[in-house]
């Protein structure tokens, strides 16, 4: 693992096409509300579908409060067929500051994206 990101550097990085946002969340929490543009890859899948993020040259996981996604950045840097920079996002969703991308089938009020 490479480190933590700070939020606000994860959106100026989103238009990056080598960049790959890692929500590990749940498919429900992530349909809730996700950074755009994210990929979702449960944390409990992760070991088995790895191989997803490998090609890319910088992967930056996401969670909840930032923890996890720091265990989910360690798995994949330890990945034999990666070679590229892992960064979890510090303090997770709850510091991104910006608009959530929301599947339309969970667009219900009161739905929180977490």
């Amino acid at each position: 693992m490479d480190g933590e990101i700070r939020p606000e550097d994860v959106k100026a990085q989103l238009d990056d096409d080598d960049s790959l946002v890692v929500d590990i969340r749940n498919e429900l929490a992530f349909e809730r509300g996700h950074i755009p543009g994210s990929t979702n890859l449960p944390f409990q899948r992760l070991p088995s579908e790895v191989e997803r993020v490998a090609g890319h040259d910088h992967v930056v996981t996401v969670c909840p409060h930032g923890k996890s996604s720091v265990q989910a950045a360690r798995l994949i840097a330890s990945y034999e067929g990666f070679d590229g920079t892992v960064e979890s996002m510090a303090g997770g969703l709850t510091e991104w500051e910006w608009e959530l991308e929301r599947a339309e089938a969970a667009e219900e009020p009161g739905d929180a994206p977490f």
